[in-house]
């Protein structure tokens, strides 16, 4: 598509009204975060038990040394042989930050569904490092809204991002963040959780993209996301779940 040259004289006075721009988005953004931040706790009541590569843990046993805990609803299902391309793809971003989150008092996992063995497997294909459980026999995955059972499918509604809608077909999983705190009590509550494009700002090549002329290139949401064994040299179409 054809793209306005101008001298550099309109380039900068165009860059300076779009600084403006990008100025009042970033106090909007840090008036978001601190109302995120203000949020209401509810205590977890719930003995969720999650299968991991140490054994059997609590909720409060995967924080850790933390008092901070992010919670990834990973979409792999029991019957799947591989994970989706778009938890995949945020997947892709996670172990170079992990030294990061745990000097900022965080610890981060990934949780599934599928038991712990089709986890490992793939886990151990992609590379990933991260700690990723089970929580296959746990009510956690349903209650924090990233999955569904058998009956709500069945109804034709499905409750996620915090309203209700049509089901997927016979999906049972999406993907969403969770947030939860540990007092010194050792009481853990959830603070936050977050659906469909909502983390969107996690996604760091996503934000890469968005400064560049062609910007994310795509004819409709992560269409052109792969597995990143997956790639070709040609983008096609995905069949990303997001």
């Amino acid at each position: 598509m054809p793209h306005a040259v101008v001298s550099k004289e309109e380039w900068l006075e165009a860059r300076k009204a779009l600084l403006a721009q990008e100025k009042e988005l970033t106090r909007a953004r840090d008036r978001l975060n601190e109302a995120r931040r203000a949020l209401p706790w509810e205590p977890v009541t719930k003995d969720y038990i999650f299968d991991t590569a140490s054994g059997p843990q609590s909720l409060g046993e995967l924080l850790g040394t933390c008092s901070q805990l992010i919670v990834y609803h990973f979409m792999l299902a029991p019957d799947w042989e591989e994970g989706c391309v778009g938890c995949s793809f945020f997947a892709d971003h996670v172990d170079g930050a992990m030294a990061h989150l745990k000097a900022g008092d965080v610890a981060f996992v990934a949780a599934s569904r599928a038991p712990l063995d089709k986890i490992e497997a793939y886990k151990a294909r992609m590379g990933w490092k991260f700690p990723w459980v089970s929580a296959q026999d746990s009510d956690f995955n349903y209650d924090y809204q990233a999955s569904f059972r058998d009956e709500d499918v069945a109804s034709g509604t499905i409750q996620y991002n915090y309203t209700n809608m049509p089901a997927m077909g016979d999906l049972k999983d999406l993907h969403g963040t969770s947030v939860f705190v540990k007092d010194r009590d050792g009481k853990v509550f959830h603070t936050y959780s977050t659906y469909a494009r909502g983390a969107e700002q996690t996604l760091t090549t996503l934000m890469l993209l968005d400064l560049v002329p062609k910007g994310r290139n795509e004819e409709g949401t992560m269409n052109w996301v792969r597995r990143h064994d997956q790639y070709e040299d040609a983008p096609k179409a995905s069949t990303c779940c997001h």
